[in-house]
């Protein structure tokens, strides 16, 4: 997307959250999490690791599926109900893992005048979180469906935020934020190779203590990369 003149852009720094952000996987650590709490069975346990099977072995899978199996955990409970329990387990497990260079660019990148966005496939509560405590302007992030009676069900709602469903997610939100036609993503960071559609789209991309083939493609496209490990 071309913006309308430079003067009236604004510039958005965006932001994944796993293994970019925080250091590990929320999603699986919310599965222990659930376990722990007695919230997730042994059954619904097992389900989830064979999709993880299927992933690793590039099987057919949904990416729906394991946040289904997840959040059939919740199934039936109210918004608030759910909500209290993903704060508690950001605040219990998530909050320690936060990279200080991650907080420190965020901080960066608003003394620069940038809108900071959180962009993750992770579940909209935990990035809600992840917002309030990184100082982010917004997040996008994958969302529940809710039934008739406004209780959680195991359905996503729209797509899944992985992939190149990561930058439809930040323009969607940039549009409803910003105006459309009045934004650009000037910098994004992220960790896995899956985010190579949305670090393509940045003017300025950044691959933050990547994987194999994410540092096979910011050396071929000459992006930078980022050791927030030491």
């Amino acid at each position: 997307m071309e913006p309308t003149s430079d003067r009236q852009t604004r510039r958005v720094a965006v932001f994944d959250f796993d293994g970019t952000s925080i250091r590990g996987q929320s999603g699986s650590l919310f599965t222990r999490y659930l376990m722990r709490r007695g919230i997730m069975s042994p059954g619904r346990l097992c389900r989830l690791a064979w999709w993880g099977v299927r992933y690793k072995l590039h099987l057919p899978y949904r990416q729906a599926e394991a946040r289904e199996l997840v959040f059939g955990s919740l199934a039936g409970k109210m918004p608030d109900e759910v909500e209290a329990i993903m704060r508690d387990f950001h605040d219990g497990v998530l909050a320690p893992l936060y990279r200080p260079e991650a907080l420190a660019e965020v901080a960066r990148c608003h003394e620069e005048g940038l809108v900071v966005l959180i962009v993750s496939a992770t579940f909209e509560g935990i990035a809600r979180c992840a917002a309030e405590a990184m100082g982010a302007d917004g997040y996008a992030a994958t969302r529940m469906a809710l039934d008739e009676q406004g209780r959680c069900t195991c359905r996503v709602e729209g797509p899944v935020v992985a992939g190149a469903e990561k930058y439809r997610a930040a323009e969607a939100w940039c549009d409803a934020h910003l105006g459309r036609g009045g934004w650009v993503i000037e910098r994004a960071y992220g960790d896995h190779h899956t985010d190579v559609d949305l670090l393509a789209r940045a003017r300025h991309p950044y691959a933050v203590c990547p994987g194999k083939t994410l540092v096979i493609a910011a050396r071929r496209n000459g992006w930078p990369i980022l050791d927030w490990d030491l």
